[in-house]
């Protein structure tokens, strides 16, 4: 999948702020970074921008741009919120969605597919982010969808990191293949408690996301 420039800039710096390179609370220089870069500053604000959404900075008028990470018990509250909306999604998407829809995500779980035989974690990220949009967007409820995508996009740099995690990619795999198959089956509950756990990070999988996050900054 072909990403913009500032899509890529945005993803190395989510990647060079979880691995410490930038400290909570640092300030971005916009002119250092479009030279290490090798760009205008057009697409470093644009990156800045995105890394605004997912709360990794915050965009303060007229001081500039500072690294922002969530502690422990935000991240914690943020996707517990994101897999009970994510449940709703795949209770609703069960009833509503379409021969069509179901068409889409076969298509975007083999590209998964394909990214995992190529040991791709980012565009299989990319790949699984469209397998979720495409059941928000089936849901039926545009407010939901709304709010899915938002949270989504706040979130998106610790659901990257997590698929780092040894076997986690194919475990992902195998959790989107028992939801397409209960949404392929009309089985709404089937479908909201298998995308509850494929998001939920509570226990080990929370453990192990804590535990990445603190090895890289140090």
């Amino acid at each position: 999948m072909d990403i913009s420039r500032a899509d890529h800039i945005a993803e190395q710096l989510e990647d060079l702020i979880l691995t410490g390179r930038f400290g909570s609370g640092e300030r971005l220089d916009e002119h250092r970074l479009a030279e290490e870069f090798g760009v205008s500053r057009t697409p470093i604000r644009e990156a800045f921008q995105k890394l605004a959404v997912s709360g990794l900075v915050q965009q303060l008028p007229r001081r500039g741009v500072f690294v922002h990470q969530p502690g422990p018990v935000e991240l914690l509250e943020m996707f517990e919120v994101m897999a009970e909306l994510e449940a709703v999604c795949g209770r609703f998407a069960a009833l509503r969605i379409s021969d069509a829809a179901l068409d889409d995500l076969h298509g975007a779980n083999a590209r998964c597919l394909l990214a995992v035989a190529a040991k791709d974690s980012d565009d299989y990220y990319r790949e699984n982010e469209q397998f979720h949009r495409i059941i928000y967007r089936e849901s039926g409820n545009r407010f939901l969808e709304q709010e899915a995508n938002r949270l989504h996009r706040r979130l998106k740099p610790f659901r990257r990191i997590q698929l780092q995690f040894r076997g986690r990619i194919q475990q992902s795999m195998e959790e989107h293949d028992a939801i397409l198959a209960a949404l392929r089956a009309g089985d709404s509950v089937g479908a909201s408690e298998a995308l509850r756990s494929h998001v939920a990070v509570q226990g080990e999988k929370f453990h192990h996301l804590m535990a990445s996050l603190q090895n890289a900054a140090e």
